[in-house]
């Protein structure tokens, strides 16, 4: 966090300085276990907590190849300023285990989500770390941690058969889809119905994000993944991209439009751009081919800083990552109270919660942007770093 940029807007005692600047703690742990026969299954494991302050650690688990110390740190801190910006009484935190999940069977995959509760399992009966699902996990994975700690209160993205909440598999894309009309009525003085959408990624995040933007009426004109994608800029059948995504993995090669690539989506002219993959999407090589007049952040991350600059030079708004895709934390929120109380919520129920705690966010952020003429990125850092100095001053800790 570039804490400088921060400090003309919000007072940030000397103190909550030193203690936003650093993570509270970390731990790092192997995790090892025997699998068919003589094949030992080896994976570094990374827990973050970067800031407790208004709350417990509250992020999700990252399972791929790639993931390193230095990414959990970041995305733990991330976590912090979301939580704080949506009013939601949890801190920063993340988990990360090296490991590519396609190379797990079902068994080993479940045998190494046991064997890393097992590794922090003090972490989670203590309520400290609540984790949930993220890059290469899923509901059925938090599933295997609540049948080791056998309270429902420990992790959130669950089934709603085993005290999942209904709409939280979809809770994230809502909340982009939810910034991202606030943005068009904000920004363009209009609805998204009939606006001109692209969106790259269809993972859980994207998939559902065009979902409900079609049905809101806009015209999701292509979606890309890393590997390529379709355009179509009459509108593409969401509906049956869903289909077809869900029985072969893939968006290429779906017949509702012309290939392109996922360069060609960042760069296509649009309404409205929304990187929901990847993060570093948009850096300082591609920004300025960027033809959208608003970017909602879907991915955790999607522009570097090299990126940022070049968009605000561009006068193209960018809804950040910390509100547009704070959909899932917020259900995961509700999901949480509920398994403390024993309350029920429906999907409906859990869309209302994500509207209440977003929409102030969004007007505070957009306040502050206007009277400071400021980014909204820095804006809503601004708000988020407020709300976390009162709790620091609230708990005696500054």
């Amino acid at each position: 966090m570039d804490f400088e940029k921060i400090l003309p807007h919000v007072e940030i005692p000397p103190n909550a300085l030193r203690l936003l600047s650093k993570p509270e703690r970390e731990l790092r742990v192997n995790l090892s276990l025997l699998a068919d026969g003589e094949q030992m299954i080896e994976a570094p494991c990374y827990v973050v907590y970067h800031s407790t302050c208004r709350g417990p650690a509250k992020g999700g688990i990252r399972l791929s190849a790639g993931v390193t110390m230095e990414d959990t740190r970041a995305l733990a801190e991330l976590m912090t300023w979301k939580t704080a910006l949506v009013g939601a009484p949890f801190g920063g935190g993340k988990s990360g285990i090296c490991c590519d999940p396609r190379s797990l069977g079902q068994f080993q995959r479940t045998a190494l989500i046991k064997e890393y509760v097992h590794a922090i399992r003090s972490e989670l009966d203590s309520g400290a770390y609540v984790p949930a699902p993220d890059l290469g996990t899923r509901p059925r994975d938090m599933a295997v941690i609540y049948g080791e700690t056998h309270r429902l209160e420990t992790v959130t993205g669950k089934p709603p058969s085993v005290g999942g909440l209904p709409g939280r598999n979809e809770a994230t894309g809502y909340g982009v889809a939810f910034a991202a009309g606030a943005a068009c009525r904000e920004f363009l003085g209009r609805d998204i119905a009939g606006l001109k959408v692209a969106v790259q990624g269809f993972g859980n995040v994207g998939s559902w994000t065009c979902k409900f933007l079609a049905d809101a009426g806009a015209q999701i004109i292509a979606v890309a993944t890393k590997r390529a994608g379709v355009h179509n800029d009459a509108g593409l059948d969401i509906s049956a991209m869903r289909k077809y995504a869900g029985d072969s993995g893939q968006v290429e090669g779906f017949k509702g439009g012309d290939e392109i690539s996922n360069a060609d989506l960042l760069a296509m002219k649009c309404d409205v751009l929304i990187p929901a993959a990847i993060e570093c999407a948009l850096t300082g090589a591609n920004a300025e081919k960027v033809r959208a007049k608003i970017v909602i952040e879907g991915a955790n991350g999607p522009a570097t800083p090299e990126a940022d600059v070049i968009l605000d030079r561009m006068e193209i708004r960018v809804v950040p990552d910390i509100l547009a895709n704070s959909g899932g934390v917020i259900a995961s929120y509700v999901e949480w109270r509920n398994a403390k109380s024993g309350s029920l919520t429906s999907e409906t129920e859990t869309y209302e919660a994500i509207r209440e705690r977003m929409t102030p966010a969004f007007a505070r952020m957009t306040q502050l942007a206007a009277e400071r003429r400021i980014s909204l990125r820095l804006a809503a850092r601004a708000v988020a770093c407020s709300e976390l100095v009162q709790a620091m001053r609230d708990r005696a800790w500054i």
